[in-house]
């Protein structure tokens, strides 16, 4: 996914990571003054990134991560949701609790949970699904969003 071609030797000189919704890229904040200020070509990126993620639903917020090099040249590659996202859209919230552990924002069930593990599984391939779906239950904790074993309870 390179946008511009190599012309000799190039070290990589930074690496920006930015949170995007789907197919909305614009030279505005956050990714203009990001890619700016390593004096990338703004406009490739958006409309690069736009044709992208044209299939994804919008709304939907990715991660990117972009690594720049000596000759301006630089590779994006494009990650999941955060995990927050997901929940928050699992249990249908705008916001997570104000007071985690004294409140309840929400819930969801394990099986949200599984289905939210399988795509987080696609950025972390050597790590157990098991192992994903207990990070996610303390992502949920830290929420305040209650997980329940059936979707019934939720």
């Amino acid at each position: 996914m390179a946008a511009a071609k190599p012309t000799g030797p190039r070290t990589l000189t930074n690496t920006i990571r930015l949170l995007i919704n789907a197919g909305a890229a614009k030279p505005a904040p956050p990714v203009g003054p990001a890619l700016g200020q390593a004096g990338l070509n703004i406009m490739a990126f958006c409309k690069d990134f736009n044709a992208k993620t044209a299939g994804y639903k919008e709304g939907t917020l990715l991660r990117v991560k972009l690594r720049v090099y000596s000759d301006k040249s630089y590779e994006w590659e494009l990650k999941t949701p955060p995990s927050t996202w997901l929940i928050k859209r699992a249990a249908g919230l705008a916001r997570a609790a104000d007071k985690p552990g004294h409140e309840v924002a929400g819930t969801v069930s394990l099986k949200h949970l599984y289905e939210i593990g399988l795509v987080k599984q696609r950025d972390l391939p050597g790590l157990p699904l098991q192992s994903i779906v207990t990070a996610l239950l303390h992502t949920c904790r830290s929420m305040g969003v209650r997980v329940v074993a059936k979707p019934e309870d939720a």
